[in-house]
């Protein structure tokens, strides 16, 4: 299912002429490696961050330290400035960012195993949406890059 969503996205991207750029933390580089199994994704894939800590949020992304002291690293407000910020940072007009509670720790009551935040971007049009996963880590993170890709290519329309 995953190449196959690639592969519609980067028609979608390549009839654009436009580039994506990736912003993970919980998914730790598995959108960008699912982009770049396909041959050929140099031409609408730009660049994909990790930023697993929130240091490497703010330091990569330029998220605003005070904004995860005030809504956590797995909110909508950091979710959306990941997003803006692996645009603002690359020459990717389309983002996607993802932060979550892959576990099968670091959950809690608000914010139980498999949250998960999506940010994307395209143009300058920044949108979030927050989803609950179920399964074991890798079900979590499985799930979250084909969500992700999913809402970008629905985005792009």
């Amino acid at each position: 299912m995953t190449e196959a969503l690639v592969t519609e996205l980067a028609t979608a991207l390549r009839t654009r002429g436009a580039q994506m750029a990736t912003a993970e933390s919980c998914t730790g580089g598995l959108i960008a490696g699912a982009c770049t199994d396909i041959a050929g994704s140099s031409d609408w894939f730009e660049r994909g961050f990790v930023s697993y800590s929130n240091q490497a949020k703010t330091e990569m992304l330029g998220v605003d330290a005070a904004l995860i002291d005030a809504h956590g690293a797995v909110s909508e407000a950091v979710a959306l400035a990941m997003a803006r910020g692996a645009v603002a940072h690359s020459r990717a007009r389309c983002s996607v960012a993802v932060t979550g509670v892959a576990g099968p720790g670091g959950g809690s009551a608000a914010k139980p195993v498999g949250t998960v935040w999506f940010g994307w971007c395209i143009d300058g049009h920044a949108d979030a949406e927050c989803r609950r996963f179920d399964g074991d880590r890798a079900a979590v993170r499985q799930q979250t890059v084909e969500h992700a890709l999913q809402g970008l290519l629905r985005r792009l329309g």
